[in-house]
């Protein structure tokens, strides 16, 4: 392996830990999430006081206008997108870096270190998807409750112009 070669596999090398732990960062942020968006589910199904979000902004800036209101549903809804659209790279990422050492595994014979960093790197594909799976339905389903909630609103703000 040449300089080049071994100084970028190097280089790639030290970024799994930090994959892996922005990877459970993420795990429990999904899970924190998710729990909220049941919590939510319920109390929009058996109870007619819910907060809402939308509302609650603009009972708190009464100048704002509709595209305010939009960028608040912007701003609400970015951090379920950034983790939704990241965390599949990351799992690539740690999938891809362990499967350089599982194939010098492979070449000289060494199956124990090749089945090591397959499961490393196959658990942390299914984490990230999973991941990415749980926050894009909740991204989604939020999506459609601050829209319906924007169309509530629109009368009165432009009411209140």
């Amino acid at each position: 392996m040449g300089f080049i070669e071994l100084t970028m596999y190097q280089i790639a090398g030290m970024f799994l830990l930090p994959v892996f732990a922005v990877l459970a960062v993420l795990f429990v942020y999904a899970l924190f999430e998710l729990g909220r968006f049941l919590f939510e589910v319920v109390q929009r199904r058996f109870s007619a006081n819910i907060s809402k979000p939308l509302t609650w902004y603009y009972r708190q800036h009464p100048q704002a206008d509709l595209e305010h209101l939009e960028l608040q549903v912007l701003k609400t809804l970015e951090p379920l997108r950034v983790v939704s659209r990241v965390s599949p790279m990351l799992g690539l990422i740690a999938t891809m870096i362990p499967m350089g050492p599982a194939l010098m595994g492979v070449a000289s014979g060494d199956f124990m270190s090749v089945a090591e960093n397959l499961s490393a790197a196959f658990s942390a594909v299914i984490i990230a998807l999973i991941v990415a799976s749980i926050v894009f339905w909740i991204l989604s389903v939020r999506r459609r409750w601050l829209l319906e909630e924007l169309k509530q609103l629109v009368p009165i703000v432009e009411q209140g112009v």
